[in-house]
């Protein structure tokens, strides 16, 4: 029989792994065919900037995980992985694939976005899609693009009863 502390040990991991399923609006599973400490320092750093976070599980553990959440992903979950999870949808996938563009050592493989499994082309999309801050802004300038019509379209309309 197994070890009463060890098997504790394996719960807690296996409630904290389906806590950030559950909290996390995107969870993506990447591949690594052999990235260094040093690469993966850089990556945490990155994924962090962007309020993002990386974890390394074991494969079973996370099956395990899945399994209470209805989520089928054992196919997938074989050789080494690193998890990458985070409160907003868009930021962990794009921090990883922009890390990933430059480290071949780490392939995207699928996701768990909004609930939901997402393959890799689906990720991909998502990927292009920009910031937060950058739909805002493009929002904004959509509208002083408009207002700067509108005025434009007021003054000369002033100017053309003035003359009449």
């Amino acid at each position: 029989m197994a070890n009463p502390k060890i098997l504790e040990k394996k719960q807690a991991v296996i409630d904290e792994i389906t806590e950030n399923v559950k909290n996390s609006a995107s969870f993506i599973l990447l591949e690594n065919h052999g990235l260094t400490v040093a690469e993966t320092m850089e990556l945490r750093r990155m994924l962090r900037e962007s309020g993002s976070e990386l974890k390394i599980y074991k494969n079973t553990l996370v099956a395990r995980s899945l399994k209470t959440l209805d989520i089928d992903l054992e196919k997938e979950l074989n050789g080494p992985k690193v998890f990458v999870y985070g409160k907003d949808i868009i930021e962990p996938i794009k921090a990883a694939s922009n890390f990933i563009k430059n480290h071949p050592a780490l392939e995207m493989k699928i996701g768990i976005v909004d609930g939901k499994v997402t393959e890799i082309d689906e990720l991909n999309k998502l990927a292009t899609i920009p910031s937060r801050e950058g739909l805002l802004t493009m929002f904004a300038s959509g509208l002083m693009g408009t207002i700067r019509d509108f005025a434009i379209c007021l003054d000369l309309h002033s100017k053309n009863l003035e003359e009449k």
